[in-house]
């Protein structure tokens, strides 16, 4: 018996979380390769484990025996005839709107039922545990579900992701669920055996303990709902800053797994007087790290172990001091509901409220503020003789005030003084902003996402037309350019407008487009900078995701497609896939030029690049340029491609463009199959 319960709980949990990576990269193509869509996956993934709790709570309080085991074998028939998962096309995305309603209607739709009933597992499950066996402990079965899940996300990206094409993944997942749902409904027969749940709630007269008061409740709450903010702002900072892949979806979310492990496992791993001068340094250390970011995106290894470090002690005091409140096993899924239902608002918080009501992202530091002051407040209430002797409040209490008030000093200094931002704007996409700076090159204007530059103008009258940032007339994107220029008018694509620096370029006859997925890059282009309006060529910019506009629309017959859409410092992955090459090569004239943007702090994206020319027989070549700060020009790595070979051997790309040498032992990207990880720096 103890083996078919803890089977069904480690099955249920390793498919809960391994669905999680896999759903998120099949979806993430659809939706332009942002880190936002994981935060709302996130979301989803919150909201539905609120329901699997809350369905586990009325049917084991409510139902009697016979007619829960009727419910769930029904549902769990249900779910299976669903199967295998797909996400369907139907739900791309139009135009530049808002994507979020159309990620959750998607995922409803693929796993919703599924991931219901994974979700509702855990807590159903201890509960008949508890059930069968009066006065057993059913929190370790917490842990092993804990366990499961963290095993279910690291072998994602260890042993799934780089072997196995996603429709191969999304089939093997479906036969395990099978094979839950067999067991799962094997364990729910049992419940034909067990008595009937009591009348009304236990009460301390029924020998179950004293009911939580409301505030305790509350307290559950919160606690769990402040590390599902630090958990999502953790993960949304890293995706957007280096890179929106399962990775770094992985990692913390597998480090806020651990702590529950670690503190709900029943052997005390967590300490009060351990862990709380072990935090203050971390959430200081993490407040220091994010005002600082800026100046620390070259060292990936060094902010993610940091991030991830401070993120743990964090998560083991949250989850620490819930195992500690944890209530009698008869109110198990109570307990289990309010942690999920603070799970479910702080990633409503993160996802729907934060970028409506800030213009940056300030979660990160509200939550460690939040934190601070929801551990001060436990210690100031504690009555005397609390079982934490080591750390009295008068000791605690100034090191939170030292804390929260070094804090909102960086805070604010970061907001009124470091930022130096004319305008900060953020929406689903991220926070954008608008810098005025100076240096030998003059005054210029900077658009940035993140800590990432997306465009800069100097503001000189006689040099505001000058190409700026990654675009200098030595880099690849302005050699393709100039190429052509001596035949006539030309037909520019381009996959990213930033601040509109390729219309830089422009002249009369020409034509340029721009494809944009955010709508605040093309208001700030717009209106904060002059290239688009001093371009005297016909210009348009097709709003929403490039590769799905490019999809739909007849042949552009381009002179020179130019790909730079970036987000976070990588190009989305679904931009340089085989099968999205192809469309870029439908859009191009026969003599035309592909100009792929792979400059990249973290990632070498050159081998990726040539293996889709070599799977279509195209020809590329790498174009390296160096800086020149006195016309404001950045480093740049690009690579060319085009049909005609000849083409890359001529003129300045002739003199200037390098042979790439085909990877070895390498696996070409396509829409079903993408590894990061050999191609990390």
């Amino acid at each position: 018996m103890v083996i078919l319960y803890a089977a069904t709980i480690f099955l249920s949990a390793f498919l809960l979380f391994q669905i999680q990576p896999l759903i998120g990269k099949m979806i993430l193509p659809l939706f332009g390769g942002s880190a936002a869509v994981w935060s709302t996956c996130m979301l989803f993934f919150q909201v539905l484990l609120l329901l699997g709790y809350l369905y586990a709570h009325l049917t084991t309080r409510y139902l009697r025996p016979r007619w829960q085991v009727c419910l769930h074998l029904g549902l769990l028939a249900i779910s299976a005839a669903l199967l295998p998962i797909a996400s369907g096309p139907g739900w791309k995305p139009e135009g530049d709107a808002d994507p979020t309603l159309l990620i959750v209607g998607l995922m409803a739709t693929a796993i919703g039922l599924p991931y219901f009933l994974l979700s509702s597992t855990g807590p159903l499950v201890q509960a008949w545990f508890a059930a069968e066996r009066p006065g057993s402990v059913p929190y370790r079965l917490f842990a092993l579900s804990n366990f499961g899940s963290m095993l279910g996300l690291i072998s994602y990206p260890i042993l799934f992701e780089p072997w196995l094409p996603l429709p191969r993944m999304a089939l093997g997942w479906s036969i395990a669920y099978a094979c839950f749902v067999l067991v799962c409904a094997a364990l729910t027969l049992r419940g034909l055996r067990r008595p009937a749940p009591p009348a009304a709630q236990p009460s301390a007269a029924d020998g179950k303990g004293p009911a939580p008061a409301a505030g305790q409740w509350l307290l559950w709450a919160l606690l769990a709902a402040i590390a599902t903010v630090l958990l999502m702002s953790v993960t949304s900072h890293l995706t957007q800053d280096i890179a929106p892949i399962p990775l770094l979806w992985v990692l913390p979310l597998a480090t806020y797994l651990l702590t529950f492990i670690l503190c709900f496992e029943g052997r005390g791993w967590y300490r009060r007087s351990r862990y709380l001068p072990l935090l203050g340094v971390a959430l200081l250390g993490m407040g220091v790290l994010y005002l600082a970011s800026a100046a620390l995106t070259r060292n990936m290894e060094l902010v993610v172990a940091a991030y991830c470090i401070g993120l743990f002690l964090s998560c083991m005091v949250c989850h620490g001091e819930l195992a500690a409140l944890k209530p009698p096993a008869a109110y198990l899924t109570s307990f289990y509901l309010m942690v999920a239902a603070g799970g479910a608002a702080g990633g409503i918080f993160v996802t729907i409220i934060a970028p409506r009501i800030f213009s940056g992202d300030y979660e990160l530091l509200l939550s460690i503020l939040a934190l601070m002051l929801t551990i001060s407040l436990m210690i100031y209430r504690e009555p005397a003789g609390s079982p934490h002797p080591r750390i009295s409040k008068e000791s605690w209490l100034k090191a939170t005030v030292f804390a929260v008030t070094l804090i909102s000093i960086l805070t604010l200094g970061k907001i009124f003084y470091l930022d130096r931002s004319q305008i900060k704007l953020r929406n689903f996409y991220g926070t954008l902003k608008v810098q005025d700076l100076e240096n030998e090159a003059g005054p210029h204007r900077r658009l940035a996402h993140g800590v990432i530059m997306h465009g800069m103008q100097l503001l000189a009258s006689d040099r505001k037309r000058w190409p700026t940032s990654y675009y200098g007339t030595a880099s690849g994107a302005g050699m393709a350019v100039a190429q052509g220029q001596a035949g006539g008018p030309q037909r520019i694509g381009v996959v990213g407008l930033g601040a509109g620096t390729m219309a830089a370029y422009c002249r009369p006859g020409d034509y340029y487009r721009f494809y944009e997925i955010n709508p605040l890059v093309i208001s700030l282009a717009r209106q904060q900078f002059t290239f688009l309006a001093g371009c005297q060529a016909s210009v348009d910019i097709v709003a929403g995701d490039a590769r799905l506009s490019l999809e739909r629309e007849p042949s552009q017959q381009f002179d020179v497609l130019v790909l730079d859409a970036f987000s976070g410092d990588a190009v989305p992955i679904h931009l340089l896939t085989k099968e999205a090459f192809a469309i870029y090569l439908r859009h191009l004239k026969p003599g035309g030029i592909l100009a792929v943007h792979t400059s990249n702090l973290h990632l070498n994206l050159v081998p990726v690049v040539k293996l889709a020319a070599d799977q279509l027989q195209l020809r590329a070549r790498r174009v390296l340029s160096a800086s020149d700060a006195k016309k404001l020009v950045t480093p740049a790595e690009w690579v060319l491609i085009s049909r005609d070979p000849a083409l890359l051997q001529s003129g300045q790309i002739g003199k200037t463009a390098e042979e790439i040498a085909t990877p070895k032992a390498a696996q070409p990207w396509t829409d079903d199959y993408s590894s990061v990880y050999s191609i990390m720096r």
